[in-house]
């Protein structure tokens, strides 16, 4: 279970955990809407749907393919959507004073998950180093800020990017297998 490949399939697990802390135990809009600008149409359950439909995808696609490019979305789709997410929901709590409700399991599914799922890439020469790591926090934390100030079409242009950056990487042989 300490392969990347068997790892990422954890990530839309927790993320529907995440999910279900967010809005089932607590109310993460109604927290978020206090300090935030409303700039978010879809449903809460459209959001995860979405995600969770482009993340299999992604994972489906690194099974069949196990090559760099397709490891190197995962990781950018889960620094995003998880690690950031995480950090984003401790800070505010601190920041705000008040609880953000989803800090919980970014703290203790999602940051100790992903770990292992970053060193595991790491060990499996899906990274090259722990800069590239520092690369896609950066990526990252731009993209879920982006999301967080635009709304919703951050996620479509961050899909066309991601496909574009897959068949390059491909194309010109720095995504290639392992």
């Amino acid at each position: 279970m300490k392969e990347f490949k068997n790892l990422i399939i954890l990530g839309p697990l927790i993320y529907a955990i995440h999910h279900f802390e967010e809005h089932i135990i607590f109310n993460f809009r109604e927290w978020r809407l206090k300090y935030f600008l409303d700039n978010n149409s879809l449903s809460t359950e459209e959001v995860l749907l979405r995600l969770l439909a482009l993340l299999l995808i992604w994972v489906f696609l690194h099974s069949v393919t196990k090559n760099k490019a397709s490891a190197h979305v995962i990781l950018f789709f889960l620094m995003t959507t998880q690690v950031v997410n995480a950090f984003f929901h401790v800070f505010f709590s601190f920041y705000f004073s008040d609880f953000s409700p989803g800090a919980i399991t970014g703290v203790l599914v999602y940051l100790p998950v992903n770990y292992l799922i970053f060193k595991a890439a790491l060990n499996e020469g899906y990274l090259k180093s722990k800069t590239e790591i520092g690369y896609i926090f950066i990526l990252g934390a731009s993209t879920f800020v982006l999301f967080e100030i635009i709304g919703p079409i951050v996620m479509l242009i961050t899909t066309i990017l991601s496909i574009a950056y897959y068949i390059i990487a491909n194309k010109y042989n720095f995504g290639s297998k392992l």
